[in-house]
Order: structure tokens, then C-alpha cells, then sequence
């Protein structure tokens, strides 16, 4: 993609993402999200009236009366985009590709942050950590992770979630709203989310095509796997072939909704033909 084409498609982007968050997502995050909690602000004498848990004991020992510790809501938040961008993302049977969802629901959700006032950072990972850029505010940031998401080209094709979740955990040290982006074609991932969970605000965002839950009977058919390069020839006219893989997708859908739950994680799915403002809406407002 040459440098013109690419301005062209992060303004195309920019404009439909950057209303969305601006007349429709701007007040339903800042509603979900209200920040990290209470931080102190200063002290003062104590009021009838006050909480007397609130009482500094040592300002009230050096002055001999008593004065109470005053607090505010952190209001500034850090938000973290972690997307999947191994090769099963490539795929789509309808107008676009799930990666093209992927880009266009992190980049409102971006700018959802930057309408807020908040830093947005972004991990974007296969079966390693290919990219990170640490939360920065800024137009230009924005834009930025937008270009990222569109031209990056990893340099593996699998996918390795509890990889991503580790270095997320290492690399950020105060609480972040996470939200995940994938298919979430993958599974051994309990152990580390449920501690990403226990620090972060996440979320699971699974993004999937009609065509990956069941294998239509077509006969005999050459499939390549997007992610290990591995080719097959597979009977589709077999019913044993076409439920052992139904069952193998709902096993990763059901991996990935308990997973997330025991976890105290959120979770949306949109399929590629949905609309994921209405999906995004209704989530947040669940939430709020």
C-alpha cells in the first residue's frame, strides 16, 4: 500500500470512526468508565458531619485538632487495544474481512478515549508480541495506531493469546480498560487472564464470519489453515467431518465465553455482518 492510498484509507476511517465516538460513544464510555477510582487531593479541618474513617491521624496529632484526608475521582483513564493479527484474521466471506472490523472498532474506540481526555496505547500480536506503542492522548496518536492497524504485516501467522496477556501485565503497571480484539479461534488462556482480570478492566471482543461455524457439504475440498499454512483435502459430504468441526468451533466460542466470565472479564461478539455500534451500544450500556 503506497503512502497516498494509506492517508486516504486512515481519513476515510478517521471520518466514520471519529463520529461514531463523537455523537454516539463520547458519553455512554465516559458513563461505563469512570476512572481508576478516588485519589487524594488535599487535607482539611474535620466538619460535623465528615467520615471519621477519613481522618488523618498524623496532621490531627501535629495540630491537635482534628483534619480529614479529601479525596477526588481519578478521572483519567488508560486504554489498552490489544489485536490479534495473526492470519485467521484475513478472512471474510461477506463485504469485508474480520480485521477490516477489527481496525474500524478500535479506531472508535480510540477516539472514544481521546474525546475523554485519555491515553490510548496498542498491543498487536500473533503467537509473539509483534508491536507495541506505549497510551500517549493526541489527534495524532490516534492516527497513528489507526496507520499501525492497517499496514502492519506481522511476521508470524499463529496466534498465542496468553503470550500477548503476559507482556501486557509486565508492560503496564497501573490499572488499564483492556479491551481484546480476535476471532479467539485459540484457547489456553484461563491462568493468564484470570491475573490480567484481577489488575485490568477487560474486555473480549470476538469478531467471527457466518462461514467459520459450520463446513457447508460441497465434496471433496482443498483447505489451507490461515495460520499454520498446513493444506488438506477435506470430504465435506461427510456429517462426521462437518460436526467433529461445529464442535470444534463451539468448543473455542465456549472456551472463550466461560473463560472470560470466571475471569470477571466482559465479552462481545459481532459478526462481520452486524452492526458493531449497536453491538458496542448495548454493551456499554450494560455496563454503565
Amino acid at each position: 500500500m503506497d503512502t497516498k492510498e494509506l492517508l486516504k484509507k486512515v481519513r476515510k476511517i478517521e471520518i466514520k470512526t471519529r463520529r461514531l465516538s463523537n455523537h454516539i460513544f463520547g458519553g455512554e464510555y465516559h458513563s461505563t468508565f469512570k476512572g481508576r477510582g478516588m485519589t487524594f487531593s488535599e487535607v482539611r479541618q474535620y466538619q460535623f458531619g465528615d467520615d471519621v474513617r477519613a481522618i488523618d491521624w498524623n496532621v490531627t496529632a501535629r495540630y491537635n485538632e482534628p483534619y480529614i484526608k479529601v479525596f477526588e475521582e481519578e478521572r483519567e483513564l488508560t486504554m489498552m487495544l490489544m489485536v490479534d493479527v495473526s492470519g485467521s484474521e484475513n478472512f471474510g466471506t461477506t463485504n469485508q474481512f474480520k480485521k477490516d472490523i477489527i481496525t474500524e472498532i478500535s479506531a472508535t474506540l480510540a477516539f472514544s478515549a481521546l474525546q475523554n481526555n485519555d491515553k490510548v496505547g496498542l498491543i498487536l500480536f500473533s503467537d509473539e508480541v509483534e508491536l507495541f506503542i506505549p497510551p500517549k492522548k493526541g489527534k495524532s496518536h490516534a492516527l497513528r495506531i489507526i496507520r499501525e492497524l492497517l499496514e502492519f504485516t506481522p511476521k508470524s501467522t499463529k496466534t498465542n493469546l496468553s503470550e500477548a496477556l503476559k507482556y501486557l501485565t509486565n508492560v503496564m503497571k497501573k490499572k488499564a480498560i483492556v479491551f481484546v480484539l480476535s476471532d479467539f479461534i485459540t484457547d489456553d488462556y484461563l491462568q493468564t487472564l484470570r491475573i490480567t482480570g484481577k489488575k485490568h478492566d477487560v474486555t473480549g471482543i470476538r469478531i467471527f464470519d457466518e462461514r467459520e461455524e459450520t463446513i457447508p457439504n460441497i465434496g471433496m475440498v482443498q483447505m489451507q489453515d490461515a495460520e499454520t499454512g498446513a493444506i488438506k483435502l477435506i470430504n465435506t459430504q461427510s456429517k462426521k467431518v462437518r460436526l467433529a468441526y461445529g464442535k470444534y468451533y463451539q468448543d473455542k466460542v465456549t472456551y472463550f465465553k466461560e473463560t472470560f466470565t470466571k475471569s470477571g472479564c466482559g465479552t462481545l461478539s459481532c459478526r462481520v455482518d452486524e452492526s458493531y455500534v449497536k453491538k458496542l451500544l448495548g454493551y456499554f450500556k450494560r455496563r454503565g
